[in-house]
Formats: C-alpha cells, sequence, structure tokens
C-alpha cells in the first residue's frame, strides 16, 4: 500500500491527518462529457425537454454535489469551499453536452474531490432529465484537469 495516503501501515482504510499542513489557497478543475442522440441533443438545445432546461438544473446540481462531496465519498474531509463554478457547453459534433466543474479554498487539502463530484453529479443530471427519450447516453471523461495549492504544487493534465 505503499504511496496510496488513504491505507495505515497495516492496510486498513483511514482519514489522512492533515491537522499538521498549513492552509493554503487550492484550486481543481474537474471536466466530463455526456455523449447522447443527435435527437437528444436538439431537444436540449432548443429547451423541449420535458422536465425543465437541463443545463440550468444540471449546473445547480453540479453545485450542490461539490458541497456534499464528504458526505458521499468516506475518507473525505469536510471543507469551506469558497467557489463552486460548473459550466455546460452544448457540443453538436460530440453530440452532447461538455462539463468543466471549478472549486476553491483555502484549507489544509486540496478539492480535486469536490471537483470531479460536481461534474459527475452535473452528469447524472443531464442523464436523469433526458433519460425519457435517451436511455443509451454515456456519461464519461471524467477526469481532473488542473489541480493547484498546497505541497504537491501545480498539476495539470496534457
Amino acid at each position: 500500500m505503499a504511496g496510496l495516503t488513504h491505507f495505515d501501515g497495516k492496510g486498513d482504510a483511514h482519514m489522512v491527518d492533515v491537522s499538521d499542513k498549513p492552509v493554503t489557497d487550492r484550486v481543481a478543475v474537474a471536466e466530463g462529457y455526456v455523449k447522447m442522440a443527435r435527437e437528444t441533443f436538439d431537444i436540449i438545445a432548443e429547451g423541449r425537454a420535458k422536465k425543465g432546461d437541463v443545463l440550468s438544473v444540471a449546473r445547480l446540481a453540479g453545485i450542490m454535489g461539490a458541497k456534499k462531496t464528504p458526505e458521499l465519498i468516506p475518507l473525505c474531509h469536510p471543507l469551506p469551499v469558497t467557489k463552486v463554478a460548473v459550466d455546460l457547453t452544448l457540443d453538436a459534433d460530440l453530440p452532447g453536452v461538455r462539463i468543466e466543474g471549478t472549486v476553491k479554498t483555502s484549507g489544509q487539502t486540496g478539492v480535486e474531490m469536490e471537483a470531479l463530484t460536481a461534474v459527475g453529479t452535473a452528469a447524472l443530471t443531464v442523464y436523469d432529465m433526458a433519460k425519457a427519450v435517451d436511455k443509451a447516453m454515456e456519461i464519461g471523461g471524467i477526469r481532473v484537469i488542473l489541480k493547484d495549492g498546497g505541497k504537491s504544487g501545480r498539476y495539470e493534465a496534457s
């Protein structure tokens, strides 16, 4: 289990002690997508979804998801999240919705999990709102593309 911080010397899962870490400004950005049939894309783009404005509801869901991350991921620390932004962009070439989540904090540990949860929750909400017309939608590509702050410094996906 060397290198995996959520396991102790015996291999048991535990919450990492961050009490000795300095408080620093931290940011994480994650991305993902929901790929769908062209007809589903058109319904969302034209605002014809029966459940309402898909992108606005998914944006709010993503923000709420980021704030609930420590309730969903067992070993995540509750953090004072200072900003959550979720951007959903229609992409006709996919066809589907591209999602980007940005989370900021000043704390002792990073907000990668919050950014990932924001994107995942937004993607699941797009699926929920359009599943009546397209059960074959695909959620994918969820990953951290930027992380900055803390001891490990800056990471940018290639």
